[in-house]
């Protein structure tokens, strides 16, 4: 297997872990990474927990979110999210779909999820809300199951890094996985920051500019400012990029 490949299937075993252990994942949310030889592709662990995830476990779909290889182990259902995004935005290498507690109710309710603190200015000033009833009817178990949904939530998503589903979760889209890591872990950080300042200022938060967030965001993910984490969090897993 080609260095490069092997070091993103590697990856990807370090981001499950690392967002399960930092409660951004639980037994249900997942990551996965384009395949950087073959641009319709993508690559994601069977219908497992992430912190469980090993290599062995991964499997490749393309953007329809069909399975390449013949694996018939049970896949995540809702593969089809990761195949919108990759369908629609040709940048995108890694995608993370999780249900981070503190976001959820930032998708419920009328209170928009806005930057607040330096480290969260990747996730962008403007955050929409995907709601599957709008395309889909009240009468969905609200999982992604299909392409069209898959490709609805990606016309929502648009060319944003975030985007919130009511009463689900959120996704999250970057260039890179260690990238995706960083935004989606500090989604979570900052909904709870955002949850507090509210309720401490009665509705007067200062939140970051546009200007503000995206200097912030550009910072925080160059190569690094985002490598120091991602080394501290491959630390706290156990494990190094290198076998």
């Amino acid at each position: 297997m080609p260095h490069a490949a092997a070091r993103l299937r590697r990856q990807l075993v370090i981001a499950n872990r690392v967002l399960a252990r930092q409660g951004v994942l639980d037994s249900y949310g997942h990551v996965s990474f384009r395949d950087p030889d073959h641009a319709d592709r993508f690559v994601m662990g069977r219908a497992r927990a992430p912190e469980l995830m090993e290599e062995a476990d991964f499997q490749t779909y393309n953007l329809l979110g069909e399975e390449l290889t013949g694996d018939t182990r049970q896949p995540y259902s809702e593969r089809f999210i990761h195949a919108g995004v990759y369908e629609a935005r040709p940048e995108v290498m890694a995608v993370c779909h999780n249900h981070s507690p503190s976001v959820i109710p930032f998708g419920a309710t009328k209170v928009p999820l806005r930057p607040i603190f330096h480290m969260a200015g990747g996730i962008g000033g403007d955050i929409p809300v995907w709601d599957i009833a709008a395309d889909f009817g009240d009468q969905t178990d609200l999982l992604v199951r299909d392409t069209a949904m898959g490709r609805s939530l990606a016309r929502c998503m648009g060319q944003r890094p975030v985007a919130l589903m009511r009463g689900h979760g959120s996704v999250v889209a970057a260039t890179t996985i260690p990238n995706v890591v960083s935004l989606s872990y500090y989604l979570e950080q900052n909904a709870r920051l955002a949850t507090l300042a509210e309720l401490l200022g009665k509705g007067v938060v200062s939140y970051l500019s546009p200007g503000e967030a995206k200097a912030t965001g550009d910072v925080s993910l160059l190569p690094n400012s985002a490598q120091r984490a991602w080394e501290a969090w491959c630390a706290q897993v156990g494990m190094t990029e290198e076998e």
